[in-house]
């Protein structure tokens, strides 16, 4: 039983796979959170430009002015990203030391390196190579609910930061709804790539890996269905009362373009480029492990 133990299990070098997978989780968080921090903070942020965030920084008020005029109609969707890239840009300790920044890095940072810890612990297990990867449930499920518990954490964070009304729980409808739109957007990120990709013509590999063209193009193309559940969750939180079912379903009617494209913006670095940073940074490395071996 021993010898059997010892063949299946391979742990040679496994404080080096460790602090691998670590850094590339690091290294692709750290490249995405910024964009994403932005993008999120448009979707949430739409208080009058009169209002004002109490006791928010000068950063925070001058980008909810901007998100204020586009939710208006005075400002489009890219104009208000290009001023909050501008305060990141001129001013970037404030913003990559902020709350929010801080929130976001954090929830990538722990999801990318979720899934490259249930690789190399499968790699062990079955005594495989330390670059090779899996998309089954178990990786599906732990990344689910890391990614759930602190999207939904990030969610109720910058709702309270940047939503219409004083900060408040978030009804349990809410949640529901936000948890049914992240786990879908899992699914998409994690799982649906390595079934999308052998669909796709085989004269993409003369340029690119179709694994890749599939990663981005998957939780984007989610993000069409995840919208409304978005809105609706948002526009239960912000008009806690009763509301006529049509007057919901007519805000979530009207936003839904604007909100697909901004949520399409959203996951393309989360989950198209950060990922293919992140398994891509972690395969070279254990590469170079596998042959030190």
């Amino acid at each position: 039983m021993e010898v059997e133990h010892r063949e299946r299990w391979n742990f040679d070098a496994f404080g080096s796979r460790l602090t691998v997978d670590a850094a590339s989780a690091l290294m692709a968080a750290g490249l995405v959170a910024p964009v994403v921090t932005m993008i999120d903070r448009y979707a949430f942020c739409s208080r009058s430009e009169k209002d004002g965030a109490r006791g928010s920084s000068d950063f925070t008020d001058k980008y909810c002015r901007a998100v204020a005029e586009r939710v208006s109609g005075r400002m489009p969707f890219l104009r208000s990203f290009s001023i909050s890239l501008q305060q990141f840009l001129l001013r970037p300790p404030i913003f990559l030391f902020s709350r929010p920044a801080a929130i976001m890095m954090l929830l990538y940072s722990s999801t990318y390196l979720t899934a490259n810890l249930v690789d190399t612990i499968s790699s062990a297990a079955q005594n495989q190579p330390a670059s090779t990867t899996t998309s089954g449930l178990a990786k599906f499920g732990a990344v689910s609910s890391v990614n759930m518990s602190l999207a939904l954490f990030k969610d109720s964070q910058f709702t309270k930061m940047f939503g219409t009304v004083a900060p408040r729980p978030l009804p349990p409808a809410s949640y529901a709804l936000l948890a049914l739109r992240d786990s879908m957007t899992i699914f998409a990120s994690f799982n649906l790539p390595s079934k999308f990709a052998p669909t796709l013509p085989e004269s993409i590999e003369n340029h690119c890996s179709r694994l890749s063209v599939a990663q981005f193009a998957t939780p984007a193309f989610i993000q069409v269905f995840n919208a409304p559940l978005h809105l609706l969750g948002l526009d239960l939180y912000n008009r806690n009362r009763p509301t006529a079912v049509r007057d919901r379903l007519s805000k979530v009617w009207r936003d839904w373009p604007a909100t697909s494209l901004a949520r399409m913006c959203r996951v393309l670095p989360a989950f198209g480029i950060g990922g293919v940073v992140n398994h891509n940074t972690r395969a070279r490395m254990m590469n170079a492990l596998d042959r030190g071996s």
